[in-house]
């Protein structure tokens, strides 16, 4: 390391102000930073406090959160496989095809919105920064394995361009970058991104008698019929027991099937005192809430659901997780937490129950509460001023 050191620091002048590649010097910076510890320091008058946490410990922490769910994904798309055209694979040749699968979107997601990170480093001269480390990861996330990767690509710039760069770069951002990818390809191209999906691709034909439906889009089917209470029940023939969708052995994007793996990640990120447990909490107390009310009016076998059945179906633990704590777009008071996660999982529910084009629910909801979360901070923050002063002594 110490070699590259010195390499680095050779190189480091014809970067710098007056140097032949000083337009290129964000980029040295990043690699260099990226290596090693950055060597500038705080004005050192006064009191300091120290702290080893950074942009990039904070970002890399984030990414290890999410590699169980990486890592199950991958296994899962080749065991879904495996099921869709009634192969009998052993656990590595699951593996092997989940690879061939998951890995390309993950290079594309990557290379693609890197570029762009980039592009706009050496146009307005400022740092790159290691936000879109967790941005690249979760756009594969989001996606079924089936999306075409020049989709991916497509929406990976889009959100670093509309979602990101647009706003001003790292930590400007009003709307969640990951989903405003899966947003762009939900309304450019829905075919690819919802609907009976998932579980086999182009080189084999699916067995006699499968159905590529998912748990929520049995689900939304059962919202236009009269109440029967079946639901459950058939979600338990078309293999969508509860368990079964708590451990993620189902259909589904890559990174959201396992309630579980989810749960692991949400324990690095409340253990590291990255995320937000507070938030997390919330999402799954205010969807609960809601599927309760459902269940009281009863119109639908959706809504006579279970208010548990809403925290494994679909991507809701994965959204309150790894989504819904982002901490640029989330909100920043400690009761503004609370306010906006449990909104966020009343709407998914919401959306679940009367939008049946679109059942999934978290995505919109989530984006949506983005957008109002500096709303309920100024409210909070404005709420915490009266008391104050009624307090207050002359």
């Amino acid at each position: 390391m110490k070699f590259l050191r010195e390499i680095l620091d050779k190189q480091k002048p014809l970067f710098e102000k007056g140097g032949k590649f000083e337009k290129f010097y964000y980029l040295f910076e990043a690699q260099d930073t990226f290596m090693f510890s950055p060597n500038t320091t705080a004005n050192n008058k006064g009191v300091q406090i120290r702290d080893a946490v950074d942009l990039k410990r904070m970002m890399i922490t984030v990414v290890i959160a999410m590699l169980p769910c990486l890592f199950f994904g991958i296994w899962n798309v080749g065991k879904q496989h495996a099921l869709s055209t009634g192969q009998e694979l052993d656990l590595m040749a699951q593996i092997l095809i989940g690879l061939k699968v998951v890995l390309p979107i993950v290079i594309v997601a990557y290379v693609a919105g890197g570029l762009v990170e980039v592009v706009f480093v050496v146009i307005r001269r400022h740092p790159l920064n290691e936000g879109y480390l967790v941005s690249g990861m979760l756009i594969p996330l989001v996606m079924p394995p089936t999306i075409p990767l020049w989709q991916v690509a497509l929406a990976s710039i889009f959100a670093v361009v509309i979602a990101k760069e647009a706003f001003g770069g790292t930590g400007m951002n009003v709307l969640n970058v990951a989903l405003t990818a899966r947003a762009f390809l939900y309304f450019a191209y829905p075919t690819n991104i919802s609907g009976d999906v998932w579980t086999y691709f182009g080189d084999s034909t699916p067995a006699d008698g499968f159905s590529g439906a998912t748990a929520l889009s049995l689900g939304a089917a059962t919202t236009t019929g009269e109440s029967s209470g079946e639901l459950v029940a058939q979600l338990n023939q078309s293999g969508f027991s509860f368990m079964d969708m708590m451990l993620g052995y189902i259909p589904g994007s890559i990174g959201e099937t396992s309630t579980i793996m989810c749960l692991i990640g949400a324990l690095i990120l409340v253990g590291t005192g990255v995320g937000s447990w507070k938030i997390i909490v919330s999402v799954f107390g205010g969807a609960y809430f809601m599927g309760i009310i459902f269940n009281l009016i009863g119109a639908n076998d959706f809504m006579l659901l279970p208010a548990h059945y809403h925290w494994v179906i679909g991507g809701l633990a994965f959204g309150a997780v790894f989504m819904a704590t982002d901490p640029v777009t989330a909100a920043q008071t400690e009761k503004g937490k609370w306010i906006y996660g449990f909104l966020i999982g009343v709407l998914t529910v919401l959306i679940r129950i009367f939008n049946p084009a679109y059942p999934e629910g978290i995505m919109l909801a989530i984006l949506f509460m983005n957008v109002f979360a500096p709303l309920i901070d100024y409210y909070v923050v404005g709420a915490n001023k009266k008391r104050r002063l009624k307090r207050a002594t002359v």
